[in-house]
């Protein structure tokens, strides 16, 4: 018969049995859960991806417009190489023609004195709507050849009459797409040129950002306005913010929601937005 002793120590091999199979099933659970969570994260940055594709497409065909590649957080920042620096502090350009072959490009040439392209002050334009009117301010330190290519546009009237054709409406990523003559989503200038980014750039509310396809160096005419700090990789040009009363019209059209859509969505918005005019006023 067994001593007291011997039931204790039974009792306490028991117990530390008990123990370890709790410790070893609560490590399971958390590894397991580590799993599922790791899995959901790349379900969500893909679709994520997929999403900016999509919808920061520009003046390309469709394929081009709808994206030929999915780019994700780790993309690496698109290299601004076609841009050198003056001696005098100004910078040259290179503005490419489109050779696409888009049926939807609009001939208005090409900004010109691109070899000095001024790299300091602003630039201020009125942005007049059908919804409102938006002061947009550029930044030519910051993308001096967007700057300019904006500008240039503007002064051609390659924006007048034409409609946003496109909003994104969710937590995260909440933006107003423009600057498309045909409405098509594909439309844009007959030239492209490199995007002005670093791997430090970011998309809060009020910022404007020039649209291009998957491809580097296709930057063109579209834009797009952020309406909430918007998650996107560094790989759209910053070219300038939008004033308080501007930011009034998009969180007014935001709240229209998109067509077709309950809910955050992608696509044309409810409340139809059109340019009726765009004009350098600073």
């Amino acid at each position: 018969m067994p001593t007291n002793k011997q039931r204790r120590e039974a009792a306490q091999r028991h117990l530390q049995r008990q123990l370890e199979r709790r410790a070893e099933l609560v490590k399971k659970r958390r590894r397991n859960l580590g799993i599922l969570l790791t899995a959901l994260a790349v379900v969500v940055v893909a679709g994520a991806a997929l999403l900016v594709t999509g919808v920061l497409g520009d003046d390309g065909t469709d394929d081009q417009a709808a994206g030929t590649a999915t780019p994700t957080a780790e993309t690496p920042a698109t290299s601004s190489a076609a841009r050198t620096t003056n001696a005098d502090g100004t910078v040259t350009c290179e503005y490419l023609p489109d050779e696409s072959g888009n049926p939807n490009l609009t001939d208005v040439g090409t900004p010109p004195n691109p070899e000095a392209t001024p790299t300091q002050g602003t630039a201020t334009l009125l942005m007049s709507t059908d919804q409102g009117d938006l002061t947009l301010t550029l930044d030519r330190a910051e993308a001096p050849c967007a700057a300019a290519s904006f500008v240039y546009l503007t002064e051609q009237g390659f924006y007048d009459g034409s409609p946003c054709h496109r909003l994104v409406n969710s937590e995260t990523f909440g933006v107003l797409q423009c600057g498309d003559p045909t409405g098509t989503g594909s439309g844009g200038p007959t030239y492209k040129y490199a995007e002005e980014v670093t791997p430090d750039t970011t998309y809060p509310r009020g910022t404007i950002a020039m649209a291009k396809t998957a491809a580097p160096n296709s930057t063109g005419g579209q834009f797009f306005l952020t309406f909430v700090d918007t998650q996107l990789p560094p790989e759209y040009t910053v070219v300038g913010t939008v004033d308080e009363a501007g930011l009034a019209v998009l969180d007014e059209v935001a709240a229209g929601g998109v067509q077709g859509a309950e809910g955050p969505g992608d696509g044309a918005p409810n409340i139809p937005v059109t340019i009726e005019d765009m004009a350098v006023v600073g």
